[in-house]
């Protein structure tokens, strides 16, 4: 299928490895122009490398730096000639007990998680508008579905940012003009943040990281961790033009592990 996106411009966020670099790698065997952002600027150059090896076709470009910075998002910004598609992606919170959590913790949550992804939001929507296409992905959590208890930090700050886009992704200024705001929400992927959970709570549990894995593995209707790959094919099917009728959708991609009907 031809998603119709060749040529575009995209803003990718945390793209150096995990569901960003996923979310960079898919777009760009679409024909697309990736601005990829991080804050190791090593891995980042490795990315690009491996991104313009893939598709020897499209600019790819790189922004080291912090995203939740006001620095960082108008360095990342100013890269990319118009953002045609945004993919929002930042590090999660870290876990805990909130009764451990200050204000600054808080703080740190919701600027990372909710109003970098709506500073970058207020910054492109508009002229996207203006073009008569732009597409906005939101990498969040299943957690947003699901709660999960020794996330709160998480569960808060992607929850505001679900009902901020519930409200601005309906104005007719934006959805009637060919622009779509959703997210991703996913479950288990295979990512180094996955594997460092793990490595941090396999003490704690007196096993292995690899048994505790296993544990968590078998808990997916699917039997595995999902791939970066396929978030990433998910990620370019959302930024095509055979999806200008999906906007405002909170999409889960968990292998089954949400067990609501709805």
């Amino acid at each position: 299928m031809d998603l119709g996106i060749a040529g575009k411009w995209a803003l990718v966020c945390a793209a150096s490895k995990g569901l960003g670099r996923g979310c960079a790698e898919s777009l760009a065997r679409e024909g697309v122009n990736v601005v990829i952002t991080a804050r190791g600027a090593e891995a980042l150059e490795a990315t690009a490398a491996d991104i313009r090896r893939m598709a020897p076709g499209v600019q790819v470009r790189t922004v080291a730096g912090d995203i939740t910075t006001e620095a960082g998002r108008a360095a990342a910004l100013a890269a990319c000639p118009q953002v045609d598609i945004l993919v929002n992606n930042a590090g999660g919170p870290p876990p805990g007990d909130f009764r451990q959590w200050d204000r600054a913790a808080w703080l740190a949550a919701v600027e990372g998680n909710m109003f970098t992804p709506i500073e970058l939001i207020k910054a492109t929507v508009d002229a996207m508008a203006a073009r008569g296409y732009g597409r906005v992905i939101n990498i969040t959590s299943s957690s947003v579905k699901a709660p999960i208890d020794f996330l709160g930090l998480s569960n808060g700050a992607r929850s505001g940012l679900t009902g901020f886009v519930a409200g601005v992704a309906r104005q007719p200024q934006l959805a009637g003009r060919g622009v779509t705001i959703n997210s991703i929400l996913p479950g288990s992927f295979d990512t180094d943040r996955l594997k460092q959970g793990f490595k941090a709570n396999a003490a704690k549990a007196g096993v292995s990281p690899e048994e505790l894995a296993d544990r968590r593995r078998v808990l997916v209707p699917a039997q595995r961790f999902g791939t970066p790959a396929e978030f990433g094919e998910l990620c370019a099917f959302l930024c095509s033009l055979q999806a200008g009728y999906i906007t405002g959708q909170n999409l889960l991609i968990d292998g089954g592990a949400y067990p609501g009907t709805y």
